[in-house]
């Protein structure tokens, strides 16, 4: 299944981007009720249940990067050559994502729900690393790989609700105080999962083998030895270090992580919310969460707006809605009113919009991250930055997630009780409010300042393959020439060299200072 033989349709952009049904699924309905299924039920306490998450994510945050070289050279074995080198961790991650199930479990002890949410986070992480890559491995074309994402974070946005309407249904059917509803979820949700996978990696294909990808399969042949080997090792880490040369790829980043971690915090801490501050049922909130759905529809005009208008515009329109819905939820909380739930319904369908928009655009714009390093590095690393991100994202929500815990419990929290001290209500109440909205406020700050869309992309491609038709550097345009330094962060004249640019001869051209 190469690229050349394929077209990218929407039935195929449906089918790849079916996975992160499970990407966006699994780790809402994590974020959403994780943390209260332990602290409530199993019976752990506020750090306990959050150190789970933090430690089985910074150990998988390692495994991480390791998983974007081995996808970028898995090509040069047996396993690579017949089943693609990203394809192939889709077709085993199909079936393992049944380990899912046991996360909800009730009645087992620490050392288990360790072990096994660790488990699933590599598996995860198997599968979703290589993944990632593969729009940029089906296609060049901007609007297809738009295409191809918008779908992609559609049924992410359908996964999302799911997430949050079916726990919401169970356990209102089963009660308020039934584990079972948990353990139900995490069954249906485990086979969606494993079915989700399996059909992205049946409907995917990717780019054929370059002159380059073979000159490496027969330098491997002949450079095994263990020195050699330890040193592509050292290597490796040289290489993450590389991607954060390029200036785009760092405003991506920030802007990626300070916005999907006031993400979290907010998902982590809305259920104690509703339940502790605004005294509420878990189902109630639940409902509010589910008020994902209109993601649904916000997804498709989004893959519109962002061709029109470009990431720098939606990143704002995202984070300025979500500011503004908080500001409601507390002054809710500060007032509370006979149309309380009416107003905290409008309140979660509005910041649902700006949450999905939020999620949507990061994910739209990682594929065309590797053209802008193809001119500093003369080289394809999709593998490369899908590690570094996943590896930064893992790491930063562990330590959000573990934060949260800690705070919860500093702030008074008392495990396993249906009522709270002010204290601890006042530390829910701050997480909610300081915490999402400063870290907005971040990405916000990073988002003014990042110039890739379309147009700009365009130019920057265009420029690429004016030089692999052996253009000379010196006929650039000025405008062209503004464009690739700005996106890189490199001078021009240093960049598509016979080699990638040394660190110490990276320069922020005047012109090009944000």
């Amino acid at each position: 299944m190469t690229r050349k033989s394929r077209k990218v349709t929407i039935p195929v952009s449906i089918g790849y981007g079916m996975t992160d049904i499970m990407g966006g699924g699994a780790f809402t309905v994590i974020g959403a009720w994780l943390l209260f299924f332990y602290t409530t039920f199993v019976g752990l306490s506020p750090v306990e249940a959050a150190s789970i998450v933090a430690v089985a994510r910074i150990v998988d945050a390692v495994v991480s990067l390791f998983m974007g070289s081995i996808t970028d050279h898995f090509y040069k074995n047996y396993l690579g050559k017949k089943f693609g080198r990203r394809r192939f961790f889709l077709l085993i991650g199909a079936p393992l994502m049944l380990v899912y199930i046991l996360l909800w479990l009730n009645g087992m002890n620490f050392w288990f729900y360790l072990s096994v949410y660790l488990a699933f986070e590599i598996i995860a992480a198997v599968v979703l690393i290589p993944w990632e890559t593969l729009p940029s491995e089906m296609t060049k074309n901007f609007n297809d790989r738009t295409k191809l994402s918008t779908c992609r974070m559609f049924l992410s946005a359908s996964g999302t609700f799911l997430a949050t309407f079916i726990p919401g249904v169970l356990i209102g059917q089963l009660g308020e105080n039934n584990a079972d509803a948990y353990l139900i979820n995490g069954v249906v949700f485990a086979v969606m999962f494993m079915l989700c996978v399996f059909i992205s990696w049946k409907v995917t294909w990717e780019r054929e083998l370059t002159p380059e990808m073979l000159a490496e399969i027969e330098k491997e042949r002949t450079n095994t030895s263990a020195g050699e080997k330890l040193v592509a090792v050292g290597n490796l880490f040289k290489e993450y270090a590389s991607t954060l040369k390029v200036r785009a790829f760092r405003k991506h980043l920030a802007i990626y992580l300070f916005s999907f971690t006031a993400k979290d915090v907010y998902n982590t801490v809305f259920v104690f919310f509703c339940v502790y501050c605004l005294n509420v049922s878990s189902s109630l909130a639940g409902t509010l969460l589910s008020m994902s759905i209109v993601g649904l529809p916000v997804t498709l005009l989004a893959g519109m707006a962002i061709i029109k208008f470009g990431p720098s515009r939606l990143y704002i329109f995202a984070y300025s809605l979500m500011m503004l819905c908080l500001g409601g939820f507390f002054l809710v909380y500060q007032f509370p009113t006979d149309n309380k739930i009416m107003l905290l319904v409008i309140l979660a369908g509005i910041y649902q919009v700006g949450r999905c928009v939020l999620e949507f655009t990061p994910w739209n714009v990682f594929p065309f991250i590797p053209d802008i390093d193809e001119m500093i590095t003369r080289q394809r690393r999709e593998g490369l930055f899908a590690a570094v991100m996943t590896f930064s994202r893992k790491t930063t929500v562990a330590i959000a997630t573990f934060a949260v815990g800690l705070l919860l419990q500093s702030g008074g929290f008392v495990k396993g009780s249906q009522v709270q001290p002010q204290e601890a209500i006042t530390t829910i109440a701050m997480l909610l409010f300081v915490g999402t909205a400063g870290l907005l406020l971040i990405a916000l700050w990073q988002a003014l300042t990042f110039h890739l869309n379309k147009r700009t992309h365009m130019i920057f491609v265009s420029e690429i393959e004016r030089l692999k038709a052996d253009g000379l550097k010196q006929d650039v345009t000025p405008e062209t020439r503004h464009i690739v330094e700005d996106l890189t962060g490199y001078n021009y004249d240093e960049l598509w060299c016979a080699a990638a640019p040394k660190s110490e001869k990276l320069t922020t051209p005047s012109s090009t200072l944000s």
